[in-house]
């Protein structure tokens, strides 16, 4: 078994960093997870048959699995190791189709109110042209946020 990392800093990017091996979701769309500091977040993911559509094209879902991915792990990286949160309300605004190559998200966290927090993401294609905006809401547990109360934190 692995040995837990006793500073706070190397759990935390560990958790980001290491995400995708735990996470079958991710793990099918092939995320890759290229930053995940300071409140933002930075993800590439293929264009493989398995993710589109019946047209050809990246299907809307899979745009839609990155970009809260990506803003779950802006979040991380401000939260302590191993608080549990939870995507609850998300809006996403499809600008142009990708057929092939690879689309990157960039997530930062724009706000919190409580145990809510708020990001934002945009997924880009290879040639650099925005294809979709991405906002969202996140809830800490109940639980986790109670034990944060009163903790230093970031957030």
């Amino acid at each position: 078994m692995r040995e837990i990392p006793k500073d706070k800093e190397t759990r935390k990017y560990m958790e980001t960093t290491e995400w995708i091996q735990c996470a079958p979701f991710e793990r099918l769309l092939q995320m890759e997870i290229m930053e995940a500091r300071d409140g933002g977040a930075s993800l590439r993911m293929p264009v493989t048959p398995d993710v589109t559509q019946g047209g050809g094209l990246l299907h809307g879902g899979a745009l839609m699995g990155l970009a809260d991915t990506a803003v779950a792990m802006a979040i991380k990286s401000l939260l302590e190791p191993g608080t549990r949160f939870a995507t609850t309300e998300a809006h996403s605004e499809f600008l142009a189709p990708v057929r092939e190559g690879d689309v990157f998200v960039r997530a930062q966290v724009t706000g919190h109110e409580d145990r809510h927090l708020r990001g934002e993401a945009l997924v880009y294609d290879a040639a650099n042209r925005e294809v979709m905006r991405f906002s969202a809401r996140f809830t800490i547990a109940r639980e986790d946020f109670e034990q944060l109360q009163g903790a230093p934190h970031d957030v």
